[in-house]
């Protein structure tokens, strides 16, 4: 039994009487933390200011952060259910420590929904989206407009799965030179009016909210991927089991893009490569020809060193700054 999997079934069993009699809402909120008490705190003081009418529940699972995390929620947020985690364990796995508590408990809720923490949930955001489930019952999954701090839109909200086709035009430049085009701009379906409802592929793992059923019949979050590339995958296997996937805009939520892992760059931009080499190993590189694959692979690569080249470059210009 892996280490993640051990630590949830001795946290599951530490909880047991408590969930014989908690009351299980409709509602589960799920937000990974990593060392970013701030971003946490405003993230939770925006859920609890106006807190939706549906009933619901907080869980963070804190993935062994060494600043003020745990501390600040125990103290400031006691209503909030809190999983310490002995590791960084990464986005997947941290997740599926509270999604694995909550598919076990005696009432599972109806809905539950992933929320990065650095994120601000406007007033009514979260009843909208169950409301929309609740109307839908053929979507599986609903994610809001998610907007950046300027005001522009988080591209990663309504995405088109990476085939090889689109995957190589994103990697040759030609969806940002011509994102109105239907045919290049197809990743981030820049080519929309980003106030359309509209079926995507997949919304972004910062805010998506899923039915219970969904999670169980597709499974949980592949901890092959450390961060980044999970939310697609996830939402690859959704769609395999017929569900639709809806890009909501009528809500909005705030994402401060990348805060959590700023401090992290260079780990960060190695996950987020791999992840593009792992998504199209397990996806796509069966059916695809040899020739295609080795391109493909060979394009992320040299994007990966032209990214750490970029990093080196702007680490040695800060340093002659100083």
């Amino acid at each position: 039994m892996q280490r993640v999997e051990k630590f949830a079934l001795l946290f599951e069993q530490s909880q047991e009487s408590q969930l014989r009699t908690y009351f299980m809402p409709k509602l589960a909120l799920v937000i990974l933390n990593y060392n970013r008490a701030d971003l946490l705190a405003a993230c939770l003081r925006s859920i609890y200011a106006q807190p939706p009418q549906n009933s619901f529940a907080v869980w963070v699972v804190d993935n062994a952060s060494s600043d003020e995390s745990v501390p600040l929620v125990r103290t400031q947020f006691p209503q909030v259910q809190l999983i310490v985690n002995d590791q960084n364990a990464g986005f997947a796995a941290g997740n599926n420590l509270a999604l694995r508590v909550l598919l076990h408990a005696k009432e599972a809720p109806e809905f539950v929904l992933l929320l990065n923490n650095d994120t601000v949930v406007p007033a009514g955001t979260l009843d909208a989206l169950v409301a929309y489930l609740e109307k839908h019952a053929e979507v599986g999954v609903v994610g809001p407009k998610v907007l950046l701090p300027d005001g522009a839109l988080d591209r990663a909200c309504r995405r088109s799965f990476p085939t090889p086709e689109v995957a190589f035009y994103r990697m040759l430049g030609l969806a940002q030179i011509f994102p109105k085009s239907r045919r290049f701009g197809r990743y981030n379906l820049t080519y929309l009016d980003e106030n359309l409802e509209i079926e995507v592929d997949s919304v972004v793992g910062a805010c998506m909210l899923l039915r219970t059923n969904v999670i169980r019949e597709v499974g949980l979050l592949d901890e092959q991927f450390f961060m980044y590339g999970e939310d697609l995958d996830w939402a690859y296997r959704i769609k395999q089991y017929g569900w639709r996937i809806i890009y909501y805009p009528k809500v909005e939520i705030l994402h401060y893009k990348r805060a959590t892992s700023t401090a992290w760059a260079l780990p960060s931009q190695r996950a987020f490569y791999e992840a593009m080499r792992l998504f199209h190993r397990k996806h796509y590189a069966a059916t695809t020809p040899a020739l295609v694959n080795l391109l493909i692979e060979g394009a992320i690569t040299l994007k990966e060193l032209f990214g750490f080249g970029c990093y080196l470059f702007s680490k040695q210009k800060t340093r002659s700054f100083k």
